[in-house]
This record gives structure tokens, sequence and C-alpha cells, in this order.
């Protein structure tokens, strides 16, 4: 099943075209005219509409707007993440649905493909991930935020931690940098393909004797695989990061 989505937008001729594309994507949309709609719809009140994956809101909506609806979704403890639109291009009105608790905007008009990579890629970000994932002798708990060698410690950095995830929930599997990057960065980061090079590489050398390898499949991306040939009991010891691998 595809994605399930929430579309919020009183505009009928923009509604239509919209829930016209992303079901050509393969997903799944419940529409929703106004603001308390959406909120019932939130709240699992309406039946035959699951939860959503993902909400789109249109902030000008009847009843009340989409920085209320977002309000009250995140009073209740509800995680959804929350895509809002807006005609708005103030900054005040941008950072007022970030604090609000939205986790993206985009401002009309737009794209129906950014439309499209944004909610899948907020979707990536929010799917539940198994607490520990292992390969070889490596091992990375969500829920602590420890990593391991067999029962050596491995210190990373944030960026570092959020690429060797990555490559972890998809090993076996090639992926590219820009899903590297769609995957890890928030709203309002900002990471090159040169950068994700250079925490591959420097993974590499903390990740010598862990009995895996990061492959660059040339034109394509990064496999990570088990290399039993890899392994070591006595791994070397790891240079210490540079001031610019804090991130």
């Amino acid at each position: 099943m595809g994605l399930q989505v929430l579309l919020v937008e009183d505009d009928a001729v923009l509604a239509d075209g919209l829930t016209r594309a992303l079901q050509a994507q393969g997903m799944q949309v419940a529409l929703a005219r106004d603001g308390l709609a959406a909120d019932q719809m939130l709240q699992g009140n309406v039946p035959d509409h699951p939860a959503p994956d993902v909400a789109v809101l249109d902030i000008g909506l009847p009843g009340i707007d989409g920085f209320e609806v977002v309000r009250r979704l995140r009073t209740r403890g509800a995680a959804i993440p929350v895509l809002l639109l807006t005609a708005r291009d103030a900054v005040e009105d941008r950072v007022r649905g970030l604090e609000t608790g939205a986790d993206d905007y985009l401002v009309k008009p737009f794209a129906t493909a950014e439309l499209i990579a944004r909610i899948r890629a907020l979707a990536r970000r929010h799917a539940p991930k198994p607490a520990i994932l292992a390969l070889g002798g490596l091992s990375l708990d969500s829920a602590t935020r420890r990593a391991r060698v067999g029962e050596r410690a491995l210190e990373l950095s944030v960026r570092e931690w959020g690429v060797l995830e990555y490559l972890l929930q998809h090993a076996g599997r090639v992926v590219s940098k820009q899903q590297i990057i769609d995957a890890i960065l928030g709203w309002d980061e900002d990471l090159t393909r040169n950068a994700v090079e250079v925490y591959v590489s420097r993974l590499r050398l903390k990740l010598d004797g862990a009995g895996v390898a990061i492959r660059t499949i040339r034109g394509f991306g990064y496999l990570l695989e088990a290399d039993p040939a890899g392994a070591s009991s006595t791994p070397p010891a790891i240079p210490p990061a540079t001031p610019s691998a804090t991130r």
C-alpha cells in the first residue's frame, strides 16, 4: 500500500489537481476542505480514514487555520509529519509554522514534483526504525545513540551517525548521495554531495575491522555489506575527528 496522505486544501481546483498527482505516484489521498474537518481526521474520528503517514496543510483554511490545526495535533502528542502550504512568503509566517510544530513548508506557487519529493522525504524520516541495527561486527542502538564494533565503542559525529544509520537501514542495497542527504537533513540544514563523500571516507576509517564495507558503486552511490575478510580482533586506533566533523 502506498503512503497515506491527508491533503487539506480549500481551493477545489488545486485540491483536485494535487490529489490526482499524488495518486499517480501510488499514494492514498484523503481530502479535507477546512481546518475543523482536518482536525477531526487527524484525531481518527472519521470512519474509513486511517491516520495519515503525512499531512499536507494549507495555512489559509476556513474554520481554523493551518497553524491551529498543527498546534492541536502537537498538543495531543501526535508525531504525524506535517508539510505546510502557504502563499505567505514572510519569514515570520514560516518561522511561526515551524515553531508551532510543522516539519516543513512549501510556498505557493510550487512545482508538484517538489511537493511529492518533500512528502516522501518526510515519510522516510519519520518511518519507524528498529532499536538496534547490526551487520558483521557493527551495531547501532538508536535508543541510546551508541555504536559499537564488537566490544569497542565507536565515536561518531551527528552527521556520521546519520549517514551510517541510513546505510545500515538499507544494507545490501545501493543508495545515492541524494537519498542520504534527504534522509538525514532537517529543514534548516544544508549538506553537499561532496560532504557526504567526506563522511563516508571517515566512516571507512572508523569501521576498519568491523567486518563490513562501504563500497562505492560508481555513478549510483554506496552499498554497505558484510565483509568477513575485513574483520579483525584488534581494530586500529581511530584518529580524532577534526573540528569540522562535529556536525
